[in-house]
């Protein structure tokens, strides 16, 4: 069994063998024969390929020596166009020089502006300070000559005559500011003792007209009062004043800033040069608009017989005049450039009306996916056409 075994394992090796063999000289022909067809195929392929692009050359040919003399037209449209794309070019480049002067122009100025505000906040801040070290000095000052002269008094009311002395020195410095900021107008001092309020401002404009009143009052203390806005009133009915002010330490509740409440204006010692400033420049326009009512039918005769004289009358005949030339330039600007477009649009017409032509013979003769002969995009070219 083992020997008839043997010998069956060795005929079946014999068998995968031969099977092997043959299998693999049936692969080799395969192949072969495949090589040869692929062989043949590409050589016909580059047959068929020589004859097209004969073809095609001689067709291209053909196309070129018939079309010499529009290609000749369109050359010289497109070097019109060239030259003048060069111009609108180089005009582009001047006025984008020009934007660029003009920008670095506008940069120096707003450079200038911001240096110069920033002097103005370094300035303001100092003066700020030496305002508080001319209080301060103001205090020390005041309180030592009331030392010397009332030192039993002040043991006695210490608390008492300090808040007075800090609201006469701030007094004396509001005073002294307005002075210096308004040279011009009158600052009145109010004496001590008397009813009304510290300091009235009478506002006069540059010719030296008196234009109305502002009343101030300063208050120096540890807590607002409503009373004050109420007294100012009186005062300011009293004085015949336009504005009231209260110049205080602390706010009032509902305010963390300057700011109107009741009719009278509050601000801080710090914000009573800007709002000076603001309420002044309000006093003087509305005393200009009161001014201006003054002697209205008066001005309404003189304006009637300026606008029926023979002065007004030569004057807009002048810019009659001017206005009728320029209008008659333009005009004539106008037909001269409309005529030039018009000879433009039909020379283009011609242009695209010919490439429509070549285009077609191209595609009847090459097919309408080989060549693109476009001068613009296909639906602006019909547009164009129509």
């Amino acid at each position: 069994m083992q020997e008839y075994t043997r010998q069956k394992e060795d005929e079946f090796r014999k068998k995968e063998d031969d099977f092997n063999t043959r299998q693999q000289e049936q692969q080799v022909k395969f192949d072969q024969r495949l090589a040869d067809e692929k062989k043949q195929l590409q050589l016909t392929l580059e047959e068929n390929l020589r004859k097209t692009i004969a073809e095609d050359f001689e067709n291209q040919m053909q196309m070129l020596h018939s079309n010499a003399k529009d290609t000749e037209e369109k050359l010289k449209a497109s070097r019109l166009k060239e030259l003048e794309f060069l111009q609108k070019e180089q005009a582009l480049k001047q006025r984008e020089e020009e934007m660029q002067l003009e920008m670095q122009r506008k940069l120096n100025e707003q450079r200038n502006d911001l240096a110069e505000q920033i002097r103005k906040q370094e300035t303001d801040k100092h003066n700020l300070k030496d305002t508080e070290n001319q209080l301060r000095m103001k205090e020390l000052e005041m309180q030592l000559e009331a030392q010397k002269k009332l030192a039993e008094e002040m043991k006695r009311k210490a608390e008492q005559g300090s808040m007075q002395i800090q609201g006469e020195a701030q007094e004396l410095i509001l005073e002294e500011l307005l002075r210096t900021n308004f040279p011009f107008d009158e600052i009145g001092e109010v004496g001590k003792g008397v009813r009304g309020a510290d300091c009235i401002q009478t506002v006069r404009n540059k010719f030296g007209q008196e234009c109305g009143r502002i009343i101030y009052e300063s208050k120096r203390t540890s807590a607002f009062s409503n009373e004050w806005i109420e007294k100012l009133k009186k005062d300011m009915r009293n004085t015949g004043a336009d504005v009231a002010v209260i110049v205080t330490q602390v706010y009032p509740k509902d305010m963390d800033c300057f700011g109107e409440k009741d009719g009278v204006w509050i601000c801080s010692f710090d914000e009573v040069k800007p709002v000076a400033y603001i309420l002044r420049d309000t006093v003087i326009k509305a005393s200009a608009i009161m001014r201006s009512q003054e002697n209205k039918g008066d001005k309404m005769h003189l304006l009637y017989d300026f606008l029926t004289s023979n002065e007004f009358s030569e004057q807009w005949k002048a810019i009659r005049e001017g206005f009728m030339s320029m209008r008659m330039s333009i005009l004539k600007e106008r037909e001269a450039m409309e005529k030039l477009w018009k000879s433009r649009e039909k020379q283009l017409e011609k242009v695209l009306l010919s490439a429509a032509h070549i285009k077609g013979s191209i595609e009847g003769i090459a097919g309408s996916d080989n060549i693109q002969l476009s001068l613009t995009d296909d639906e602006d070219e019909v547009v164009l056409i129509d």
